[in-house]
């Protein structure tokens, strides 16, 4: 693990300070996966879950691997879109894991979809097929993202009381069109029976398509070739551009011999592109990446792009302040 550099750019290791066996010994327990029980006393593998879009978005691969040693599905998460915790979970922890995934969940709401297509916040409860469709496009870049993969893949339209069934028509049709099977979700409203539609789906997909996986690019290309695939690729952009420090940065990785490292792009959530207020399908866009920072430990580059914090941000009112203790008893978790 690099934690720093000396005055001459050499990377300074965990090892070079000793503190090695220290950092291992606080890291025993912690390396081992949770297990956990869900709210219907169904059992569930918890462990790591950083974001996706500034970290890679998947949990450890230990967990799944156990996970497979118990089930003949496993169900992992892969944060936010097609273009960063899927992208992430199929180039860096597929590759580095030697897991080959057999389908994709995308999940999507028409909420989400009206937002792409012009919707204001306050408006989305309200029907729009309109809107709708102009945001469409959105959904087909990603169910497109998938495809590069060679993965079949299952839409779950997570349900809102306020969809209607002109427009889950109106995403049905647009599924459909793009090769896709899509499935209800309405676990949210009625727990675990709700989401029998997706789980079928899933079943049947698994039973009936095979995949082809791939990976996106080789780790022998050159670092800016990856980025460059990645953004054009998977984004939609005309190419990514470093900034004269990034560039800086890119010459030291590749000195210290990590140019084969995968890559790890942060990059707004909000947005195909690094810009959150382009929504839709964008075209005609560049992907600015501000900064490269070697992960050694990790085993992968990250390319900072656009305005993205990588300091993760809590929600105005966080959960946790919710949680107590009354007479021995944890309160507040739900």
């Amino acid at each position: 693990i690099v934690i720093a550099y000396t005055y001459n750019n050499e990377p300074v290791t965990a090892g070079q300070l000793n503190a090695d066996g220290a950092m291992t010994a606080l890291l025993k327990d912690a390396l081992k996966p949770n297990l956990v029980q869900t709210l219907e006393h169904t059992p569930a593998i918890m462990h790591g879950g950083p974001f996706a879009n500034i970290a890679h978005g998947c949990n450890s691969l230990r967990a799944t691997q156990l996970g497979l040693k118990l089930a003949d599905i496993v169900v992992t998460e892969a944060g936010f879109g097609a273009d960063l915790g899927a992208e992430k979970f199929f180039d860096i922890k597929c590759r580095v894991g030697g897991l080959k995934p057999d389908a994709v969940v995308l999940v999507a709401t028409i909420r989400a979809l009206k937002y792409n297509g012009g919707v204001a916040k306050g408006e989305l409860a309200v029907e729009n097929t309109e809107a709708l469709k102009a945001g469409l496009v959105n959904l087909e870049k990603h169910l497109e993202n998938i495809a590069s993969f060679g993965l079949p893949c299952i839409v779950a339209l997570n349900r809102f009381h306020t969809d209607t069934d002109a427009e889950i028509a109106i995403v049905r049709e647009a599924c459909a069109a793009s090769g896709a099977k899509l499935a209800l979700s309405e676990v949210f409203t009625h727990g675990g029976e709700g989401g029998r539609e997706l789980a079928e789906a899933v079943v049947e997909t698994l039973e009936q398509q095979k995949a082809d996986f791939r990976f996106l690019y080789e780790t022998e290309m050159p670092i800016k070739d990856k980025i460059n695939k990645i953004a054009c690729d998977i984004y939609g952009a005309d190419r990514a551009v470093l900034t004269a420090s990034a560039e800086k940065e890119l010459a030291a990785i590749v000195a210290q011999g990590y140019e084969n490292l995968p890559i790890c792009m942060a990059k707004t959530q909000y947005s195909l592109s690094d810009q959150p207020q382009l929504l839709g399908r964008p075209t005609g866009f560049e992907i600015t990446v501000r900064e490269l920072r070697l992960s050694a430990g990790a085993g992968f580059v990250v390319a900072v792009t656009g305005n993205i914090m990588t300091m993760p941000g809590l929600p105005k009112k966080p959960a946790a302040e919710q949680i107590d203790v009354v007479d021995g008893q944890i309160t507040g978790l739900f």
